[in-house]
């Protein structure tokens, strides 16, 4: 990045997950292709110029195991659809996350439920129904809660935003399966390290909702830190 990127820390809270991923950890023991199926909306599916999560983590996680495993193939395959949440990535499953036999399922919720104003306790069953549709199978699953960003905290959607964010927690809770804490991990940077939000968002959009192309990239990097640190506490 430029010289003129924000400074920022990623305190060792927001890479430390609960839960491990024993399939994905199973997975790079074999000789086989590792998959991940990233499902989710716009950031997911990225947007304009700027590179999504998905190709990024990719890119972070060969680089980090490619000394340990030379001739194994890391693949994080982007499902993210704009303007989707959980009920309509819910009815996909099957053939954009089932269909690929992933080790781990990574899957960003939350934003859109809170921008175009659905109904919050239809979002949540819906993710509930998801995690136990991906836990009967011998895949991991972990949650990413929506960005921190000014359409999201704005007075018509500040509210929706902390509930729809206190519910995925709860749910990721519940159902002991990880939670990425996207939104704390942004507030953090604003907060305590001083990031506007016009910095960590992308100027073409009028929207102010999604990230630009160096949150995105501190985000990712961040996710890759903790997804190898639970590999880790697996091994």
């Amino acid at each position: 990045m430029t010289d003129l990127a924000p400074a920022i820390d990623v305190p060792a809270a927001f890479v430390t997950l609960r839960h491990p991923f024993p399939h994905l950890f199973e997975a790079l023991q074999g000789k086989g292709p590792v998959r991940i199926v990233a499902i989710g909306s716009s950031s997911t599916a990225g947007r304009g110029d700027v590179v999504p999560y998905p190709h990024r983590l990719e890119m972070y996680l060969r680089a980090h195991y490619q000394e340990r495993y030379p001739e194994l193939r890391i693949d994080v395959l982007n499902r993210g659809k704009g303007g989707q949440e959980a009920v309509e990535e819910l009815a996909r499953f099957d053939a954009d996350v089932f269909s690929e036999d992933p080790s781990l399922v990574i899957w960003q919720v939350g934003t859109n439920a809170v921008f175009h104003g659905y109904n919050l306790k239809d979002v949540a069953d819906a993710i509930t129904a998801g995690i136990a549709r991906i836990r009967v199978r011998r895949m991991d699953v972990m949650l990413i809660d929506p960005q921190y960003v000014t359409a999201m905290l704005r007075d018509d959607k500040a509210d929706a935003s902390a509930q729809m964010v206190e519910s995925i927690a709860a749910i990721a809770g519940t159902a002991e399966v990880s939670l990425f804490q996207r939104w704390a991990l942004m507030r953090h940077w604003h907060v305590h390290n001083d990031v506007a939000l016009a910095q960590m968002l992308d100027p073409s959009d009028p929207d102010k909702l999604h990230q630009n192309d160096w949150s995105t990239m501190e985000v990712s990097r961040a996710l890759s830190t903790a997804i190898t640190k639970a590999l880790a506490a697996v091994a």
